[in-house]
């Protein structure tokens, strides 16, 4: 990776109350209370449009964090990640409000079938004029899975080999059920769609069985540009065969470097081009006019912040009861089922490094278990360069402490920064998502999606 190329910026959010940041609800700066408000969000887009960031990645969960204090009180005290609303509703609106901005959308696979869910990304894809993208996720949280009528989360590899069966399947009608000449829109000859020119899919295996055609006539991008975030070796393999960026978290540099390179592998390994994958790690950036402006408001959110929600979070993410642990004992690793990366993070992903409960609460209070980055405009922006160039990563998804704040700040002082370093775009490229940051609309060989596509 050149230590000059562009860097990529994806916000970090959710529609909820502080998402990484427990705590932050009490700022009276903050409107991440307010996330159940429609201009929240529509003012925000238009914030990150102004920032030109690349796009809104927005997370989710099915389920409470129930695992701190064997219950879910703790979360529901801090808004540790709930209340919480479905993002995908959030989408159209924030379009609607701008122009090149795009949107990674997070939908567990696990709880939709394929045949819905793919109608729901079709239809954002063309409201949106070819500006979203699928973050897939298979879920991790036992209080998901007994909401969904099961004892517990399905096995972790066993996720992943029904999200593979489950990709064939979206492919399928994304790619394969319409030609692209299909939807004629003959008003002369009385014929919207030329039934000659629409295929039904037919699917049945291990997990999925499907007859039907696609509802939805191709879109710009027909498939949704594909996210991806698991660095289990299922995950990264998983990685390799489907995803076009994968999200990466980590306390530390060296973390991220060894995740990235064995993502990238993972790529090579299922014959695509590594440069076909942007790498995208956590990051947060509090930045102002000034240094002492800056850690003073740093300052000011570590005041606000919430340590047991944060280790009401962290809990949920590691499946371990973090209420019975003393605040200086270490914690080590376990298997536990869809819990790896975040235990490994604070475990042995830094073989020298012993992390008690206390590390993890003042570590986590602003920005999960990633880098928190203080400064001015030319600290931040040395800071975020070298992270950059130690991790090898191509952008960041920059969480927030206060919303829109952490963002209104990034966009005033660190992207004109990086600008006149020549290490941040100055406009938008012209298309959709896929092409902002491939050059094509659609996915190409040797990527199992272009398998799918409709052939004559």
């Amino acid at each position: 990776m050149s230590a000059k190329h562009e860097i990529l910026f994806n916000a970090f959010a959710m529609n909820t109350v502080g998402h990484l940041s427990p705590g932050q609800w009490r700022n009276p700066r903050d409107r991440s209370g307010a996330y159940n408000r429609l201009r929240t969000w529509t003012d925000l887009a238009q914030v990150l449009e102004r920032g030109l960031f690349d796009g809104l990645f927005i997370a989710d969960v099915i389920g409470l964090y129930d695992v701190y204090g064997g219950g879910p009180d703790a979360a529901l005290r801090h808004a540790a990640q709930v209340p919480i609303n479905d993002p995908m509703l959030l989408v159209s609106a924030m379009a609607h409000v701008t122009e090149h901005l795009g949107f990674g959308v997070t939908a567990n696979l696990t709880w939709t079938s394929p045949y819905l869910l793919a109608r729901a990304f079709s239809t954002l894809d063309h409201l949106t004029g070819g500006r979203v993208g699928w973050n897939i996720v298979t879920g991790y949280l036992d209080s998901g899975a007994r909401a969904h009528g099961h004892a517990g989360l399905i096995a972790h590899d066993d996720r992943y080999a029904m999200a593979e069966e489950y990709m064939q399947v979206c492919y399928k009608l994304w790619e394969g059920s319409w030609a692209d000449d299909a939807a004629v829109r003959d008003a002369a000859g009385g014929t919207f769609t030329d039934p000659a020119r629409v295929r039904p899919v037919r699917h049945e295996g291990a997990h999925y069985r499907l007859e039907g055609i696609h509802l939805c006539e191709p879109s710009p991008q027909r498939t949704p540009l594909l996210y991806q975030a698991g660095t289990s070796t299922a995950g990264r393999a998983f990685a390799g065969a489907h995803a076009e960026c994968v999200f990466v978290s980590g306390p530390s540099a060296a973390v991220i470097r060894r995740r990235t390179a064995e993502l990238r592998a993972a790529v090579a390994e299922q014959g695509r081009d590594p440069a076909d994958l942007k790498v995208f790690s956590l990051l947060t950036v509090v930045v102002a006019a000034t240094q002492a402006e800056a850690e003073d408001r740093h300052a000011e959110y570590l005041r606000h912040a919430s340590p047991e929600g944060s280790l009401a979070l962290m809990a949920g993410w590691t499946g371990l009861d973090l209420s019975g642990y003393a605040l200086d004992q270490e914690i080590r690793y376990i298997e536990r089922e869809g819990y790896r990366t975040a235990l490994e993070n604070i475990t042995r992903a830094e073989p020298d490094r012993v992390w008690t409960v206390r590390d993890v609460a003042e570590h986590c209070a602003i920005g999960a278990i990633g880098p928190v980055v203080v400064g001015d405009a030319a600290g931040a922006a040395d800071a975020v360069e070298a992270w950059v160039e130690e991790t090898g990563v191509d952008g960041l998804n920059l969480a927030y402490a206060v919303l829109p704040e952490t963002f209104e700040a990034i966009a005033a002082h660190l992207v004109p920064e990086l600008q006149r370093r020549g290490r941040y775009k100055r406009a938008y490229r012209p298309g959709t998502l896929r092409a902002k940051l491939y050059g094509r609309d659609r996915l190409a060989p040797p990527h199992p999606a272009a398998a799918h596509r409709w052939t004559d």
